[in-house]
């Protein structure tokens, strides 16, 4: 029997689709750090041979900007990788990274840096979520999703705006009903139930929906209740993505109001870890979740 937030990886290659070209475009870049640094070329000469600055290298090595072939056969040719045979399958990366995910057809109304976070949720294996303020927007529903928008953006958002925006988060939420589901765990706080969105009918479709989608079989749902007290996430929401491939690492997503943290580095994912760790152990038992939300339903 498996324990923690997440099982140990097994390194089997999952990512496909469009969410597949975000994984590439990590696994490429990881790849060409390497070979940059094992040649001893620091970013700034990187950039200099393929006419781009340092901080571009930086980004394409994170994987969080597309590639150009071009780019890499330069790049490729300046660490001396020069047999074909060993430049193929690199420059295959690049040109199916470069794949456009559908999230780019909402790309009016979404964010730059919460692209690369759809990109990553789509190709994960596994999600952990640490929710306060309001329902996992993978687990709202239609209406839910509609009040959350409005009432974050109480004046500057049209009626298209905001119809764009619920639509991009529904389409989010088919990754959990799909064949290739990952294992969701979330972890919502008493407050994100007890807080009003959209009135007592919305609300209760609410709680509704979350029973429904907690009894599915990859989705485990538990609430932190009011009674525990204090508790380790004290710094607030986050989300823990893991992925299939074993190249790439862990990362924590912390939402910000205008922008957004990603944290890769192992120590620091660990201590996040940990904490979804406890937070699941402290927290409802799925059952005794559902009989919470089952009785928040009826009082309404």
């Amino acid at each position: 029997m498996q324990t923690g937030a997440f099982p140990v990886k097994n390194g089997v290659n999952g990512a496909n689709g469009s969410s597949g070209s975000m994984v590439r475009r990590i696994l490429l870049g990881s790849q060409l750090r390497r070979l940059r640094e094992a040649r001893g070329v620091t970013r700034e000469a990187a950039g200099y041979s393929i006419r781009a600055s340092e901080s571009k290298i930086s980004r394409m090595e994170l994987g969080r900007v597309s590639f150009k072939a071009r780019d890499v056969a330069d790049l490729l040719t300046l660490y001396g990788i020069t047999d074909e045979a060993e430049r193929e399958p690199l420059l295959s990366l690049a040109r199916e990274s470069s794949v456009a995910g559908w999230w780019h057809n909402y790309s009016d109304v979404l964010p730059n840096w919460f692209q690369t976070y759809v990109g990553l949720e789509g190709a994960a294996s596994h999600i952990g979520v640490y929710e306060v303020q309001f329902v996992s927007g993978l687990l709202q529903t239609e209406a839910y999703a509609r009040a959350v928008v409005t009432s974050g953006h109480r004046t500057g958002l049209s009626k298209e705006e905001v119809d764009r925006r619920v639509a991009l988060r529904l389409e989010r939420q088919k990754l959990l009903l799909s064949d290739q589901a990952p294992r969701f765990r979330c972890v919502l706080d008493e407050a994100a139930l007890r807080r009003p969105y959209g009135g007592r009918e919305v609300m209760g479709a609410q709680l509704a929906h979350l029973v429904e989608l907690s009894e599915l079989p990859h989705v485990t749902l538990q609430v932190m209740p009011f009674d525990t007290g204090g508790h380790p996430a004290e710094s607030g929401a986050f989300t823990l993505l893991r992925f299939p491939e074993s190249e790439i690492s862990d990362i924590v997503y912390l939402e910000h109001l205008t922008s957004a943290l990603y944290v890769d580095k192992p120590d620091e994912v660990a201590q996040y870890e940990h904490v979804l760790d406890r937070l699941l152990e402290d927290s409802l038992s799925p059952e005794r979740t559902r009989d919470l939300l089952r009785e928040l339903h009826r009082s309404r």
